[in-house]
């Protein structure tokens, strides 16, 4: 079994380490610095039990890897388009690509019976290139809460108590391939379950992005310091509810979720930054459209009205124009 993780940051450099210290077949592309400290060094992994050091192959080619069995994108979302032609020798007639990315994936439509099936995701990929170039039938969901940080060059930290990821087939289909990814994952300690409605997952996920993320990237506070100031805690709750509006006009609806969500806000990753901080304070361009401005599209798609995720769009959007990180089609390429 042959498992590329291509992006090999926060959330897929925990995976990366998971799976090899098991001794999975794991292989990991990054790129600078932190590419070569794993390959001096090894990937060090920091959870709050333990810390460990492991030797995955890593590379910024991945035409030496050949064909695998599943390729993990655990990108930025705007990067994505930019490494398919790049990932292309990754992809057998047979592989599965699991999107583990933030915001609406690139494939949301793909066999949704109705008016908006195989609508393409132009927040997410405005020219198509995932969608021709990957193919939707070798997709499956990928929903990851894993709170972790790149917190030097090879070294990842986890924040988190518990480490769970949510999978599924667009169809809802209990796939042998989603089985067989589900026991890789959970062999590596990682709760893993697979959903048959992986869409309304996603819009249970989209609720914490939406609303964390660009409020964070504008107060430059972490999740706890937002849910504990009242302000900020009915702001997200509007938010939120705003997403899960559009959920439900796209048939999907993830349920009354608002209270479990910042509950759970409370108390497992309080003192988080989210990705979106965390790029903000390094310089980094910032995934605002495939998040924020996804939702934005498909608020308009369906006619629903979104005047709060409105608003927070076109002040991030701007944040991130004056300081140079609203990502570019430059910026899509992470060779």
């Amino acid at each position: 079994m042959k498992i590329t993780v291509y992006g090999a940051g926060a959330i897929g450099g925990h995976l990366g380490a998971m799976m090899s210290r098991k001794g999975y077949d794991v292989s990991l592309i990054a790129r600078g610095p932190h590419l070569e400290a794993m390959r001096a060094n090894g990937l060090k992994q920091i959870t709050r039990d333990a810390e460990f050091v492991t030797h995955p192959r890593v590379t910024d080619d991945p035409s030496t890897l050949g064909p695998q069995d599943y390729v993990v994108m655990s990108l930025k979302s705007y990067q994505a388009p930019g490494v398919v032609e790049a990932m292309q020798p990754l992809l057998g007639p047979d592989t599965t690509v699991a999107t583990a990315m933030n915001g609406v994936p690139w494939w949301y439509f793909y066999k949704l019976p109705g008016k908006w099936e195989n609508y393409r995701v132009k927040s997410v990929d405005p020219d198509d290139k995932q969608w021709n170039q990957i193919g939707p039938e070798r997709a499956i969901g990928c929903i990851t809460y894993v709170a972790s940080e790149v917190i030097e060059p090879g070294v990842v930290k986890s924040a988190s108590t518990s480490f769970r990821y949510q999978i599924g087939e667009p169809d809802g289909s209990e796939s042998e391939r989603c089985k067989r990814f589900q026991a890789i994952v959970e062999a590596s300690g990682i709760t893993c379950q697979i959903r048959p409605e992986i869409r309304k997952d996603i819009w249970v996920k989209l609720m914490g992005n939406v609303s964390y993320n660009p409020t964070s990237a504008l107060t430059l506070a972490q999740t706890g310091a937002m849910v504990d100031d009242p302000r900020m805690d009915a702001l997200l709750r509007r938010l939120m509810a705003e997403v899960i509006s559009i959920g439900v006009a796209l048939g999907a609806d993830p349920g009354d979720q608002i209270d479990a969500r910042i509950k759970s806000t409370r108390d497992g990753a309080g003192f988080h930054k989210t990705s979106m901080l965390q790029d903000l304070e390094r310089g980094r361009p910032m995934e605002i459209m495939p998040i924020v401005g996804a939702a934005a599209e498909l608020a308009e798609l369906a006619g629903v009205s979104t005047p709060t995720i409105d608003t927070l769009l076109a002040l991030v959007k701007l944040r991130a124009q004056m300081t140079g990180q609203l990502p570019s089609a430059s910026a899509f390429d992470i060779k």
